[in-house]
């Protein structure tokens, strides 16, 4: 059967004013054929229009006048025939000029309407190109982006969230940078990736040994910019040709556009968090304090602890006692572990980098309990943080609003603690740590650099 095809013959066409592509398929649009105008109070005028757009103005126009505004308009898309679609809209009369009238949608106020002289082939090509026009706004059509401000200081100081102020900068994100090891005096050569990543394993592995209670994260590569001349240049710029032999190297150089010769130092960091959690503990002080207390050391692998407690005296009960650390320093002997300072007064304290060297930037025993005096002569009091083997459920550790509990975290078989989940490196310890006597734990883990004195007491 032979498609009809679109008469010549002149219509009332619909014409849309604003963006047709913000009206959906079911509004009417540009190019519908009007045919007919429904008016509250008179009979339904029906197409054929003689006078075209005229007529209609004038039949709009009179209705106007006896205040009847409320329109119906029906329509049809597509060929004459059994498969054309009729489309209807309510509208109410909006006068536009003198003696010219559009209709505004009583659904939708930004839709409104007018009416044009055109042919039905012209309504039909108009009808067609619909779809392609939209095509093409929704492939010129952008997500737009800005900027939406963010109370950070409301969210970072709230107490219903993990971190809050007290937690410092960083919040619970711990790492170190492990700079790869150089071959060279001149710092021309330096050890691979594979090696590099090697070093921060042992690194992880020993703390862990020690009983630094800490767990794996990540490892990823981060890229430090320096300048590089001579024989360095002429050994590694040229890798830049070909990819695939610089991705194990730890430097590589190129050349910017000044003619500069540059390199890529390709260092570790290590990502890592308490086993438990880092909790802070506030450390409040009397004008009869003499002593903090406790005593700190450093670890081969730089971190701070707490080396020891002293007990009670006659004279009164001492800042570490008043404010749990004493029991917390028990329980971390107890399970093998060692008390790990993280910050002192918000001041992180952990090791931070492995220099190209091999030695570890870490803090000194000496200037830190020299602080800590200093905070105890001011009767200034202040938080200490400390990561913790297992998240507690009743500890000795007075919480930040001020509350404090008695009883330690449950370890007996009745009341136990809550069960960390284990992570890629406990395989690899278990078998060593076995083999280490809990009695001798102390002996091992209690080690100490640069440090005159066995203990640092404040």
């Amino acid at each position: 059967m032979d498609k009809p095809q679109p008469s010549d013959g002149p219509v009332v066409a619909i014409e849309s004013i604003g963006k047709v592509e913000e009206f959906g398929p079911d509004m009417v649009q540009t190019g519908d054929v009007v045919e007919d105008i429904r008016i509250s109070g008179s009979p339904v005028v029906k197409a054929p229009f003689k006078g075209g757009k005229a007529a209609v103005q004038k039949i709009l126009h009179a209705a106007f006048k006896r205040g009847d505004t409320s329109v119906v308009v029906k329509i049809r898309r597509g060929l004459l025939g059994p498969n054309r679609e009729r489309k209807e809209l309510q509208a109410c009369l909006v006068p536009q000029g003198k003696r010219n009238y559009i209709l505004r949608s009583i659904y939708d106020p930004n839709h409104t309407v007018g009416f044009a002289d055109r042919t039905e082939s012209e309504c039909i090509a108009l009808q067609e190109s619909r779809s392609t026009r939209l095509v093409s706004e929704l492939t010129k059509a952008h997500v737009q982006d800005g900027f939406a401000s963010y109370p950070w200081e409301k969210k970072m100081n709230s107490k219903s969230l993990s971190y809050n102020h007290l937690t410092g900068g960083g919040g619970s994100f711990l790492s170190i940078l492990i700079l790869p090891k150089a071959l060279d005096s001149t710092s021309s050569r330096y050890d691979t990736i594979e090696e590099t990543m090697g070093r921060a394993h042992s690194w992880l592995l020993s703390a862990r040994k020690s009983g630094v209670p800490i767990t794996f994260v990540n490892i990823q590569t981060e890229a430090l910019l320096t300048k590089i001349s001579g024989e360095t240049t002429s050994a590694t710029v040229n890798c830049i040709n070909d990819l695939s032999n610089i991705t194990n190297l730890s430097l590589y150089g190129f050349e910017d556009y000044h003619g500069v010769d540059l390199g890529v130092v390709k260092a570790v960091r290590l990502w890592y968090r308490a086993t438990g959690e880092e909790v802070p503990l506030e450390i409040k002080l009397n004008q009869y304090d003499t002593r903090l207390g406790f005593a700190v050391s450093r670890t081969d692998e730089g971190f701070i602890y707490i080396s020891s407690v002293e007990e009670d005296n006659k004279e009164g009960e001492a800042p570490s006692t008043r404010c749990g650390l004493r029991d917390l320093y028990k329980l971390a002997k107890a399970a093998s572990q060692l008390l790990i300072i993280s910050r002192i007064a918000n001041e992180k304290v952990l090791p931070w980098m492995v220099c190209s060297t091999g030695s570890i930037r870490c803090y000194d025993t000496i200037s830190l309990s020299q602080k800590l005096s200093l905070h105890r002569k001011a009767l200034l009091p202040f938080y200490i943080h400390l990561l913790l083997w297992d998240k507690p459920v009743n500890s000795a550790v007075e919480n930040v609003d001020g509350r404090r509990t008695d009883r330690a975290p449950a370890t007996s078989a009745e009341e136990p603690a809550e069960a960390v989940p284990s992570d890629p490196l406990s395989n690899e310890l278990e078998e060593e740590t076995e083999s280490m006597g809990r009695e001798s734990v102390g002996d091992v883990s209690f080690r100490f650099e640069d440090v005159i004195l066995p203990r640092s007491w404040v």
